[in-house]
């Protein structure tokens, strides 16, 4: 596997990770704001599929033809961020695997030092490649996705990906609670 596919295949775990926080949720539970910022899970699958778009899309002058209007002029300011109520979560859900599928044909398409213009960045920085948008969006979904997982976390307790994730230590609602436990006496104490 090159460094392309290997970049391209943590994207796309990244996606699949990102819409499996919304996995039997409620409607209000996907759409609330967790934070005093308002992060909220439904808000991030929207911020970052629009994103992707933008990225693997206009950047390298293949633009999607998709008009989203959270970033008109007159869009209200992190308009990306949250669901209206009138924008259902399968509507933001479809966005998301619109925006893979448009970010794939692009990756798959060009090669890795393929050159772009990132004309939302500072000047010096614009001329960009495949590989460094690439390494870019994985780190973007990353970084979203680890918000993802404590607002998760925060709504209804599942932690990492899930039951079985092997990069938790099993333990036991109990043995959980006696661990939170163990770090908030340490906390306290320092």
């Amino acid at each position: 596997m090159d460094e392309k596919e290997t970049l391209h295949r943590y994207l796309r775990v990244r996606r699949d990770n990102l819409l499996g926080k919304l996995d039997g949720l409620s409607e209000y539970d996907v759409r609330r704001p967790l934070t005093p910022t308002g992060t909220n899970l439904l808000g991030l699958v929207k911020h970052v599929a629009s994103m992707e778009l933008g990225y693997f899309g206009d950047v390298f002058g293949r633009p999607s033809g998709r008009h989203l209007s959270w970033f008109d002029d007159d869009a209200s300011p992190d308009a990306d961020l949250w669901a209206r109520a009138d924008e259902s979560r399968a509507d933001i859900v479809e966005l998301h695997h619109f925006a893979g599928a448009h970010s794939d044909a692009t990756i798959e398409t060009l090669p890795v030092d393929a050159p772009g213009v990132v004309p939302w960045w500072p000047e010096d920085r614009r001329q960009v490649t495949l590989h460094q948008i690439l390494v870019h969006m994985v780190a973007e979904r990353a970084h979203h996705l680890g918000h993802a997982d404590i607002l998760r976390e925060l709504i209804d307790g599942t932690a990492g990906q899930g039951p079985g994730d092997p990069n938790l230590t099993p333990r036991s609602p109990e043995e959980w609670a006696a661990h939170r436990a163990a770090i908030e006496a340490a906390a306290r104490q320092a």
